[in-house]
């Protein structure tokens, strides 16, 4: 459910609003930020000397329209970071009224030698609404109107899960679940806004709740392909979450690290770490926030991330899910 509302980034409230609608029964605080942010506080068996947080983000990466043409198509950028090879002649959903497209380029009859050797560039690529005028292609998508991808969801063999936005509506889901379970510790729940454009929303949110602790829940790139061995495979679905230990925007604290592996481990939760340092999460920004926050994370492989049709094991979300219990676990047993 969550995977296939609509939610790019700068456009999250389809989103939050269903995010809202299933926590506010089991909440003991909600706060919506100016930045857009979902806060959710929840009491647990315990109240630590310390503030907890947990944090995913509810955008995704997705398109905006720049300006239609004349015979009706419409020119667009990428929100997020998106590889133009995975988009070509897929359908997209624009606006609340989820006005149908697809993704369109110039007939290989008509490129050069040269541009069929190469991914064309963004500026080649538009929007096919099936219009045939500018001021009808306006009409059904005006210039700043978002899109996303075809939300078709697909179980395939080995129990595995291929739907857009798996980055990071698994943290999303992770989070949900918890609220609907009592918990061992009071705890504050982040559903963050803009991380696919700069991990911006996770700031503010961190400046205002003042967290000391922060567990980040993410969906992960795995590259666990034919012909790619090795450390650039970089993490592998069904072996388990992955507990990072350094990342582009983040170096985690090394004891928080510590005790997600130690837990892991005693709870018979497979785990894994990254073997290529790159990319960053929202911890990226929380832990910069006022005088620092302490950040761990864990994070679910994901093939074909930000495309179409990321891919997922099941099991790898459930032990995200455990790993995030055992984690509040802990902190309740042992506030020092």
């Amino acid at each position: 459910t969550l995977c296939r509302l609509s939610g790019p980034s700068g456009a999250e409230e389809p989103v939050r609003q269903y995010l809202l609608q299933q926590a506010r029964p089991h909440a003991d605080e909600i706060r919506q930020d100016a930045m857009g942010n979902l806060l959710v506080f929840k009491r647990g068996r315990k109240r630590p000397t310390r503030t907890i947080l947990l944090a995913a983000h509810m955008d995704e990466v997705g398109v905006i329209v720049k300006s239609a043409t004349d015979d009706g198509f419409l020119r667009f950028a990428f929100v997020g970071g998106v590889d133009r090879r995975v988009v070509i002649g897929k359908r997209v959903f624009l606006g609340p009224e989820r006005v149908s497209a697809v993704v369109g380029m110039k007939p290989i009859h008509l490129a050069s030698a040269g541009e069929r050797k190469k991914i064309p560039p963004l500026e080649q690529l538009y929007l096919d609404l099936g219009a045939d005028s500018r001021a009808e292609a306006e009409r059904l998508a005006a210039p700043g109107t978002y899109g996303v991808f075809d939300d078709t969801l697909t179980e395939l063999d080995g129990d595995m899960l291929s739907v857009k936005a798996l980055d990071d509506r698994v943290g999303c889901g992770v989070m949900l679940s918890l609220l609907q379970q009592e918990l061992p510790v009071d705890t504050w729940f982040a559903f963050t806004v803009c991380e696919e454009v700069g991990c911006r929303g996770a700031f503010g949110a961190a400046f205002g709740l003042r967290p000391e602790i922060a567990l980040i829940l993410e969906g992960t790139t795995a590259a666990d392909l034919p012909g790619v061995a090795g450390a650039k495979r970089v993490c592998v679905p069904g072996q388990g979450p992955v507990l990072p230990f350094m990342d582009g925007g983040t170096v985690y604290d090394r004891g928080l690290f510590e005790q997600l592996r130690a837990l892991a481990e005693a709870h018979g939760i497979p785990w894994q770490t990254k073997t290529r340092v790159a990319g960053g999460t929202d911890a990226g920004r929380i832990h910069k926030s006022r005088a620092g926050v302490r950040v761990c994370a864990a994070a679910a492989p994901v093939r074909y991330i930000h495309s179409p049709s990321s891919v997922a094991a099941k099991a790898d979300c459930e032990a995200v899910l455990a790993a995030a219990r055992a984690f509040l676990e802990e902190l309740g047993g042992d506030d020092e």
